[in-house]
């Protein structure tokens, strides 16, 4: 049997607070939070659980959570919204560059893409 939760099917063989986290907005705080609520041990695989467990899981993450495509959408909303605005994150956003402060003289590939050369940049030595 595959636990499915919330669209996400959970790997069989990986312990539940690992599992968890494939879940879009789930990480390490939260998985291990929604284990010990249940009070389901550590050592447990996700194969091991029974179906009211997993129903258990499931109604937590709904009841406390916003995961998946909800909070996907929220973030693109935040995203766009600063673009909307003007400001400087926005911007930002809008030219594909680092966000949070980083330098960009250097490094910031990421965002940046591949680099392009610049016609007529190099110095020509004689």
């Amino acid at each position: 049997m595959v636990a499915r939760i919330a669209g996400v099917n959970l790997p069989d063989k990986k312990r539940v607070e690992f599992a968890l986290r494939y879940i879009y907005g789930i990480g390490a705080s939260r998985s291990s939070n929604i284990c010990r609520t249940l009070g389901i041990p550590e050592s447990r695989r996700v194969y091991e659980l029974t179906d009211d467990e997993v129903l258990k899981i499931r109604e937590v993450i709904d009841r406390n959570y916003q995961i998946e495509g909800d909070l996907r959408r929220v973030v693109t909303m935040n995203v766009k919204r600063l673009m909307d605005l003007g400001c400087y994150r926005g911007l930002r956003h809008r030219k594909g560059l680092p966000v949070h402060g980083q330098r960009t003289h250097t490094n910031a590939r990421t965002r940046k893409g591949k680099a392009r050369a610049i016609p007529g940049k190099k110095k020509v030595t004689k």
